[in-house]
């Protein structure tokens, strides 16, 4: 049985109209008694202290959102896992570059990088694809295999790779022509010397293999009635 509804208490100083109540503010104070209460206290209201609340223990999380959207970070709990190496991708084998630059070229591949990258080299004297960083996602990994026991790659690492930032400024017309010509300038020598030493130990490999120099130096494509599903590569 549901509760019976409390009566409505009504206001002793009830409104006639909208702003307009009964009676006034002096004849209010003599009905509700305040008058009575400041004479029991020498004409003055009493003032109770403030209690002190006792310091929380801890602090407990709000029951609900705040109403202004509030911007926090979420915790970061993933941990980067190194890439997976492809088992079909070992220190010597050649892969098949299928974008960037050197779309289509065969390249030998050295070792993988902290980063996950593939360090790659053409050599460059043979298909003029230089050291260089890419992604496994972008190769074909091919049968063919180049002995790499005698170079050495312990140097090479992201940050031999990494490009220097510089700070931009506003620059005239004169200005901007001579930064192009400046940002055109070749590598510095000591990369020059690390190519030159790579290249000397892989050709020393390659030339050992017969026709394997022109296999390198030939680049990759589709002929028609070609099927890339079917190729053993």
């Amino acid at each position: 049985m549901a509760a019976p509804p409390k009566p409505r208490v009504s206001s002793r100083n009830p409104s006639l109209v909208r702003g307009i109540e009964k009676f006034s503010r002096s004849k209010m104070y003599h009905k509700r008694g305040i008058w009575a209460i400041k004479a029991k206290h020498g004409g003055v209201f009493p003032r109770h202290e403030p209690k002190t609340a006792p310091p929380k223990a801890e602090e407990k999380p709000p029951k609900f959102y705040p109403a202004d959207d509030v911007r926090t970070p979420f915790p970061n709990r993933h941990k980067p896992k190194p890439t997976k190496l492809r088992e079909s991708i070992t220190p010597g084998t050649v892969l098949i570059l299928l974008a960037g630059r050197f779309m289509g070229k065969r390249v030998v591949f050295l070792k993988q990088l902290p980063s996950g990258l593939l360090l790659v080299t053409g050599p460059f004297k043979v298909n003029g694809v230089p050291l260089r960083r890419v992604n496994q996602s972008y190769v074909i990994a091919t049968s063919t295999k180049v002995d790499t026991s005698g170079v050495n790659v312990e140097k090479f690492d992201d940050k031999y790779f990494a490009k220097e930032k510089k700070r931009k400024q506003k620059k005239g017309e004169s200005e901007f022509f001579e930064a192009e010509k400046e940002e055109a300038k070749a590598l510095p020598q000591e990369k020059k010397d690390d190519q030159k030493a790579v290249d000397t130990a892989l050709l020393k490999a390659i030339e050992a293999v017969a026709d394997l120099k022109a296999y390198l130096g030939a680049r990759f494509t589709l002929r028609s009635g070609m099927k890339p599903h079917e190729l053993v590569f």
